[in-house]
């Protein structure tokens, strides 16, 4: 189908860009900023794998095992991290999220994902709807709280946006769009599952 293509690829897009721009921050980061940034960077390329149409690339059936361990690892190390700041806790939800994601696309792993299976599986598509509908209320709250965050700063930031003689990967309002970006795309996501 022509619709859920276009908009896997746009997703895939929207995705690596962000992801790109989050690998980019990590050189101007450093401590906490830049373990963030990592992990903000590690999000946008894993979604945007997940988010390749599948009429295109098939993903192999180990692949969604991949992904569950790769974001499982991810989401010990966030909670590891979650000690010192609670922004951990986003990542810890967004980990989290992508396991489920993962283990809920693949083959006989209790789930379909409308573009990612051959087969239908009428009764579990969309894997626990309790689980499912609890992360897109998240998501759906911090998309809304992150947008309202953005305009203070984008209206406050002055003329130029962003401090002045510094590089354009340290500009804040661009780090909230990111993850504004991130929320949305993951909640969208969620919706196909």
């Amino acid at each position: 189908m022509h619709g859920p293509a276009m908009s896997g690829w746009l997703l895939t897009a929207l995705c690596g860009v962000t992801g790109a721009y989050c690998l980019l921050r990590t050189r101007s980061e450093t401590g906490e900023g830049r373990r963030t940034a990592r992990a903000e960077a590690l999000m946008g390329f894993g979604m945007a794998a997940m988010a390749v149409p599948a009429a295109v690339v098939t993903p192999p059936v180990w692949g969604w095992a991949v992904y569950a361990v790769l974001f499982g690892a991810a989401s010990l190390r966030t909670l590891w991290f979650s000690r010192r700041s609670t922004h951990h806790l986003h990542h810890l939800v967004g980990s989290s999220a992508m396991v489920y994601m993962a283990l809920t696309m693949a083959p006989g792993g209790g789930g379909a994902h409308s573009g990612h299976t051959g087969h239908d599986v009428a009764v579990t598509a969309g894997g626990i709807p309790l689980l499912t509908g609890l992360l897109l209320a998240y998501y759906a709250v911090y998309v809304l709280r992150s947008g309202a965050r953005l305009i203070p700063v984008a209206t406050t930031a002055g003329g130029g946006g962003g401090p002045v003689g510094s590089g354009w990967g340290t500009w804040p309002e661009l780090a909230l769009a990111c993850r504004l970006t991130m929320g949305i795309a993951m909640f969208a996501m969620l919706l196909t599952l």
